[in-house]
């Protein structure tokens, strides 16, 4: 951290779902972790944190800053394609992955990395004024400041805008209901198929994740889609993507979106190599022989996996050059213009000159200080 720079008080913002255990400690029922806290001390995630005889979340507020992002990058294929969408983060993290590719917001325990500050009437003001349409909790997991993701998705809906919340879903069921009542869109990390890689490689449990998908699909109108980051010797054998697949097509539906996106090398993996493009290629075309209707590929250049074809015909519907829509023939009802089939997923009326493209944008809304 520079001397130069100013630092960041935390938050001492009420905290939810938590309740007193017999012995004298908090514990947090956010997520399955179920951190219990003596007072003074923070949970697994650092951010929630014992104040008292109440817990806090200490980045209420705060942000490790601000952009403006294509929703592709989300990734989101079937929510509102070619619009922009504010993106930002907080710190820290309920999961311990090894492999983490945010690894300087998500792991850090340096609060003076939240250098811009926001409430959410602020944020939902700032996305209408920048033409976004939708605002996106995402860079680190917004469970872990679902308070504050809630008071700005509500600060966003009365303007009209929509909300994505790109998470990790480790989370109970609870909150999870509450968390996911605010949202418009999610995109799921669904990092393996084995309990042994979520233990070993996250320091979590795959079936809370999995209780989360089937929460999304069967009992609300959440659009969702789910992204799979391909690590070379970890989770890329063509038996545990068969099943990833075939457990979304059976327990979710073959129109749920699945995202392969490349692994590079990161945090405490640097020994791992980055994933080859062919891998991820492999990968989608072992989910479409699944049966999921809609397999993209994410973090390499390829047109055929970043492209949406009409599950029924398979005409190119939304044909994509990374981030950017080169060719857009959806009709204005969401079907496909020569058989008819409808395109799961929210749509609008489109217009290539209006697309945001692959642009990057960073914003401060309110600098610290």
């Amino acid at each position: 951290m520079s001397d130069h720079l100013p630092r960041v008080a935390e938050s001492t913002y009420p905290a939810r779902w938590w309740h007193a255990l017999d012995d004298g400690r908090l514990q947090c029922d956010l997520c399955p972790r179920d951190c219990r806290l003596h007072d003074g001390q923070r949970g697994a995630c650092f951010v929630r944190k014992r104040d008292g005889e109440r817990l806090i979340l200490t980045t209420y507020g705060r942000s490790s800053g601000f952009c403006v992002d294509p929703i592709e990058k989300k990734p989101l294929a079937h929510f509102y394609p070619g619009t922009s969408v504010l993106s930002f983060g907080t710190a820290g993290c309920n999961l311990a992955c090894k492999f983490c590719q945010n690894s300087d917001i998500s792991k850090s325990r340096d609060m003076d990395r939240l250098m811009d500050q926001a409430s959410s009437a602020e944020i939902a003001q700032a996305a209408a004024r920048l033409g976004c349409h939708s605002v996106a909790f995402t860079y680190n997991d917004p469970v872990i400041f679902a308070e504050y993701a809630l008071d700005v998705a509500a600060d966003c809906r009365a303007l009209g805008i929509k909300t994505v919340a790109v998470t990790a879903g480790y989370i109970h069921d609870a909150p999870r209901r509450e968390f996911f009542a605010g949202m418009d869109a999610a995109n799921v990390d669904l990092k393996a198929f084995t309990e042994d890689f979520y233990f070993k490689l996250t320091g979590s449990h795959l079936k809370p994740v999995l209780d989360t998908l089937i929460y999304l699909a069967r009992e609300t109108q959440v659009w969702l889609e789910i992204t799979t980051l391909v690590i070379p010797g970890r989770n890329d054998s063509d038996a545990e993507i068969t099943a990833l697949a075939q457990w979304v097509r059976d327990e979710l539906g073959p129109q749920v979106p699945l995202h392969f996106s490349a692994f590079h090398p990161d945090f405490r993996m640097l020994d791992v190599p980055a994933t080859p493009a062919a891998t991820l290629i492999r990968a989608r075309r072992l989910a479409l022989d699944a049966g999921l209707q809609h397999v993209y590929v994410g973090n390499v250049h390829d047109r055929e996996g970043d492209t949406t074809w009409c599950a029924n015909c398979r005409a190119p519907l939304i044909v994509r050059d990374w981030y950017e829509i080169e060719e857009y023939h959806l009709a204005a009802d969401g079907a496909c213009p020569h058989c008819r089939a409808p395109l799961a997923g929210r749509f609008e009326a489109f217009e290539k000159s209006a697309q945001f493209g692959r642009r990057r944008v960073p914003v401060v809304l309110r600098q610290s200080g």
